[in-house]
């Protein structure tokens, strides 16, 4: 019996290390195809005649986000395009004071000659995939810009995107999709190391898929879709049915034909959750969003006329959050493998050797970015790497949703307006308590630690260094959530096994006022 045990867990050990090698030479290969190519070659035509700017409408679902509503209403009105043409679509859901806020803002832009309206909906159904199609209708522009609450557009943003589409040749342009930067990059060393990651998204997954001719998602925020391609039969325009209606929409449309652009050169400032907790919210969202994507499109993309390099990197792309799981349950066998008298770790050196995967690419990424000072960006690569391992319960229990449920709850990722370290959060109405999975988090912090234990008992010296990867993992997910959620000790163990996982009350519920710590 122990000899079957012992090949059950070894095999379950083994599949997750061929599935993490697999990821580690993904990231590999995205940096060498980026290597191949020297410079982004997507350089706009100049377009000198305001009469041939195309309308242009720009749209900001908000929901409840009384603190950046009038900062991104104001950076859209400001953008340097014609008037005539330009239309600002304010999709307001909320239900707290930011209501009052946009329609003054609104109103004031109004009188100043900048066509913004504001566009209310009956109910709320849809979350943001819902509030976009409801007001396509209402929209005048050719173009539809759009823009999440937390971002702050440049004045230029609309002039070097916008003539993309207009290029002989680019009449098959779905979306252009531009870089995000970082507001608050520097306010912590939780939003450095999410810099650090999304830079490397975009700087190399994104262009590498494209100079690769690979599928590649839009964002859901700092592009610019062609209303021609969402209105267009085939594609099916937005679509409530997964949390990722960003990346559901690129992909339908790209295999209908339509084609997406990255324009690396081209920023779209935002701003990262400095909270823990909102962190692993919006995770939880992108992770149980991509897998719910892959369920739906899986097939599609399987029997599309596209080469066969380009549908497996396709649902390579698709089920990135898979990567959680795998990682999750290597911990969890480790522990038996070795009481059972097997050793893990020689399987452990083809994971070992492919793993420098992520690492390279997030310096190639600095490096194009930064030469200079790239290692200073590049120094929080331990935090990313930690809050990579301490995740993956929250976001395995997101891939488990995805793969059994459509749609679901759109819980927002809370939005502070927090640049400069001076700023503060933690007594804002929207912070986030603790939510239930930080039961599981301790545990797992706990069954790392005795596993670590083991191995050393046992002298599986080799195995050790991997181990305490998840113990800083699990570590840093439970320590720094607990520091940031001191002020709301009492309110998360009043509640604690109530809402169930990520289902704590919106912040926005609560009294409608800044609320002292306790």
């Amino acid at each position: 019996m122990s000899g079957f045990l012992a090949l059950f867990f070894q095999s379950l050990y083994t599949v997750s290390v061929i599935g993490l090698a697999l990821y580690g030479l993904h990231a590999l290969w995205l940096t060498w195809r980026l290597h191949r190519r020297a410079a982004d070659p997507n350089v706009a035509p100049f377009l000198n005649d305001p009469l041939s700017w195309p309308a242009v409408t720009v749209q900001l679902p908000i929901y409840n986000e009384r603190y950046v509503a009038e900062r991104i209403i104001d950076a859209c009105a400001r953008l340097d395009y014609p008037t005539d043409r330009l239309e600002i679509q304010v999709l307001d859901d909320s239900d707290d004071q930011t209501r009052a806020i946009v329609q003054q803002r609104a109103a004031s832009w109004r009188a100043a000659g900048v066509d913004v309206q504001v566009v209310h909906r009956p109910t709320r159904s849809g979350y943001k995939a819902g509030a976009l199609a409801y007001a396509l209708p209402q929209a005048k522009g050719e173009f539809i810009a759009i823009f999440d609450a937390d971002f702050s557009p440049q004045p230029d943003f609309l002039r070097r995107t916008i003539p993309h589409f207009l290029a002989d040749g680019q009449e098959d342009v779905a979306f252009v999709q531009t870089r995000w930067g970082h507001l608050n990059r520097d306010y912590s060393a939780l939003t450095r190391s999410q810099a650090l990651a999304l830079d490397g998204h975009f700087v190399v997954e994104q262009q590498g898929r494209q100079a690769a001719g690979f599928f590649f998602g839009f964002n859901g925020s700092g592009g610019v879709w062609r209303r021609a391609c969402i209105e267009d039969p085939a594609v099916g325009g937005w679509q409530a049915d997964t949390l990722c209606e960003d990346l559901d929409l690129s992909y339908r449309a790209q295999l209908q034909g339509w084609r997406p652009l990255y324009l690396n050169h081209v920023t779209a400032p935002a701003e990262i959750p400095p909270q823990l907790t909102a962190f692993k919210r919006q995770q939880f969202r992108w992770a149980k969003g991509s897998v719910q994507t892959l369920r739906k499109l899986a097939g599609d993309v399987w029997r599309s006329n596209r080469p066969l390099t380009t549908r497996l990197f396709g649902l390579f792309h698709l089920g990135s959050y898979l990567l959680h799981p795998l990682l999750l349950l290597l911990v969890l066998v480790a522990l038996p493998l070795m009481l059972l008298g097997a050793d893990p770790a020689p399987i452990l050196a083809v994971l070992s050797a492919l793993t420098v995967g992520p690492p390279l690419l997030y310096a190639v990424a600095q490096r194009r970015l930064d030469p200079r000072a790239w290692w200073r960006r590049y120094a929080y690569l331990p935090v990313i790497t930690f809050l990579g391992a301490g995740l993956c319960v929250n976001n395995s229990l997101a891939v488990w949703q995805g793969l059994r449920q459509d749609g679901g709850a759109f819980l927002r990722t809370p939005k502070f307006s927090v640049q400069q370290p001076s700023d503060h959060w933690q007594r804002s109405t929207y912070r986030l308590p603790l939510d239930s999975l930080f039961v599981a988090e301790t545990f797992m912090l706990l069954y790392a630690l005795v596993t670590v234990g083991v191995a050393m008992d046992v002298g599986k010296w080799w195995s050790v260094p991997f181990l305490l990867l998840y113990v800083a993992g699990f570590g840093t997910v439970v320590f720094v959530g607990l520091w940031q959620a001191r002020g709301d000790w009492s309110h998360w163990f009043a509640n604690l096994g109530l809402a169930g996982f990520h289902q704590a009350p919106d912040a926005a519920k609560r009294p409608l006022r800044d609320q002292p710590l306790n």
